[in-house]
């Protein structure tokens, strides 16, 4: 296993990812072996017509002993969309990284992950 050596890409796959958050911490990407993830995008949307929700948007670079947060619950108003990362701010995730996703209240968050996999195969 090794970080793909990004000079010498020979592919590049688009993603793009969505769901529902819920309370659960849910990891929503793990980065397979031998490749790197680029996240172009991270996109939040609260569907509940009355009620704000809080977002937490965590990241682990060693395979899930630990976490660091993008986003610590924020607050997401209703009816609103929330922009966490866009083409200024994308990061990238090594193999076996993750990238987790927690919600204030189960099913009023939405979320579109989109991106890059990059692999020097």
């Amino acid at each position: 296993m090794a970080t793909p050596n990004l000079v010498n890409v020979a592919t590049v796959t688009p993603f793009t990812i969505a769901g529902a958050v819920t309370t659960s911490a849910t990891d929503v990407i793990d980065v397979a072996a031998d490749k790197t993830q680029k996240i172009n995008s991270i996109i939040i949307s609260n569907v509940d017509g009355t009620s704000a929700a809080d977002i937490s948007v965590e990241v682990s670079v060693d395979d899930g002993v630990s976490y660091f947060h993008i986003a610590k619950t924020v607050s997401v108003p209703a009816d609103a969309t929330l922009v966490l990362i866009d083409k200024n701010s994308q990061i990238y995730l090594d193999e076996t990284d993750l990238l987790r996703l927690t919600a204030s209240a189960n099913s009023d968050l939405e979320y579109v992950i989109s991106g890059e996999i990059l692999d020097d195969a």
